[in-house]
């Protein structure tokens, strides 16, 4: 079954068809860095991080560009009211974005371009649709012009011009032709950062500098552009009108991830229900906190509770127990080909809940293996389990997710428990249960968690 995925453009499931033949190109819309990253944000990047991984597996070469939006008007208000530069602001959160991605075990973009080192293109761009007749210059400023695009204007969002508000995007709103013209650039103002064009003095609006990037890194045409739901408009429809009125092909296939709530409720400073990544770091490892952001359809509207993060635990819990105990009996199988359930589940649209139902199903059969002591059918099953969580960045051998030391230190402990569990043998083989039950309660309080299996008593550190 080939790639199909959920174009907004066409609205409807297109069967993938790469513009170069084992070559992709994807750009996805990354952080405007004017605060930290709440857990949407990572979601985002979660998403596109299992998009890059099933291409990659698929056997494609993917160019994959995430810009960072380093100058906008909502940067510039917080460098205003906390008296610090907005460069600082923008790189100081970058940073923090960055670390989110990285915690979460996102693979890094092939480039993560920023916009304010794309000036030049922006000011190519421009020229290109006023010489076409779609912008024009006024006040300082540069808008384009939606009536000269009206025919194509709205194609994203299934909206009509007519029915449209104006873009409320400059306060000088008189200068412009429609209200519902947009900026493509701002003319300075006092006190805020500014780059000289043709035009005057300024700065790029938000919608140019994602065109302007995407088109230098992956061409005039592309595979795929996503980004949230809350993208579509006016910012990916934008994104849209001007590259194509310059006369690029621009994205072949619009994706877009749902977004995500809180007990029902929008993420907002005002209500005070903003979840960050430490926050769920409180409650969950890294690993599991990824299980919990990849578990339910990209597509779909995901709300946040404490109940569901706690289910995630204990989901991602049973398929790390599997390839402990697995690994303990066969070795670490190296990862194999991913079973067709699960291809099939992946190319359906990244239908990640279906394909996570194949991997617990596997898992099932390989616990089932291990208490056989079948080792040919645990080992097979190790490396269909380690392939498929590799795919959606979850295997728990990964170096991403072993924790700090905890080789060099298992010897040592080892040493240590085994003269325990010899004596905890012993009290068994003698049916003396209540010196046994007191051995394991022993090594429980001192973080050693004992599991008896066919194979013999065995152990592991207790997780945090």
């Amino acid at each position: 079954m080939s790639l199909r995925l959920y174009d907004t453009g066409t609205r409807s499931v297109r069967t993938f068809e790469p513009l170069e033949e084992g070559r992709v190109g994807m750009y996805v819309c990354g952080a405007t860095p004017q605060a930290s990253p709440h857990i949407g944000h990572l979601r985002s990047g979660v998403i596109y991080d299992v998009l890059l991984r099933w291409l990659r597996a698929s056997g494609y070469d993917v160019l994959f560009a995430r810009n960072v939006t380093d100058i906008d008007d909502k940067i510039i208000a917080v460098s205003a009211e906390r008296g610090v530069p907005w460069f600082a602001i923008a790189e100081g959160n970058q940073r923090v974005f960055t670390r989110g991605y990285d915690t979460l075990g996102c693979l890094p973009p092939t480039i993560e371009p920023r916009a304010t080192g794309h000036v030049p293109e922006m000011i190519v761009l421009m020229r290109r649709l006023i010489e076409k007749g779609h912008a024009y210059a006024a006040g300082g400023d540069v808008y384009f012009d939606v009536k000269s695009w009206a025919d194509e204007y709205g194609s994203l969002s299934n909206q009509r011009l007519e029915n449209m508000r104006s873009a409320g995007d400059t306060p000088n709103e008189d200068a412009k032709r429609d209200p519902r013209d947009f900026a493509l650039w701002k003319g300075a103002k006092p006190g805020e950062p500014a780059w000289e064009t043709p035009w005057g003095p300024g700065r790029p609006g938000w919608h140019l500098e994602c065109s302007a990037m995407a088109t230098k890194y992956l061409g005039p045409t592309f595979d795929i552009h996503g980004g949230g739901v809350d993208l579509i408009f006016p910012h990916h429809e934008n994104e849209i009108a001007q590259s194509r009125a310059a006369g690029d092909g621009f994205a072949r296939y619009w994706l877009h991830n749902g977004l995500l709530t809180v007990d029902g409720e929008k993420m907002s400073k005002s209500v005070g229900n903003v979840v960050l990544l430490t926050d769920l770091l409180d409650r969950a490892r890294p690993a599991e906190v990824r299980y919990y952001l990849v578990a339910a359809h990209y597509r779909s509207l995901m709300d946040y509770t404490d109940a569901a993060l706690t289910e995630a635990v204990s989901a991602y819990q049973r398929i790390e127990g599997f390839v402990t105990r697995a690994t303990e009996l066969v070795g670490a199988a190296e990862p194999g080909a991913v079973p067709d359930a699960f291809a099939g589940a992946m190319n359906d649209d990244l239908g990640v809940p279906q394909a996570l139902a194949v991997l617990h199903e596997t898992v099932r059969e390989g616990n089932a293996a291990l208490a056989s002591g079948d080792g040919d059918a645990v080992r097979a099953h190790l490396a269909a389990v380690r392939a498929m969580a590799d795919v959606l960045g979850l295997d728990p051998l990964s170096p991403q997710w072993r924790r700090t030391g905890e080789d060099d230190l298992r010897p040592v402990v080892d040493a240590l428990v085994s003269v325990a569990l010899e004596q905890r043998q012993a009290a068994r083989a003698r049916k003396d249960y209540a010196a046994a039950d007191a051995i394991r309660d022993g090594l429980t309080e001192a973080g050693i968690l004992v599991e008896d299996t066919p194979q013999g008593p065995r152990w592991e550190l207790k997780r945090d």
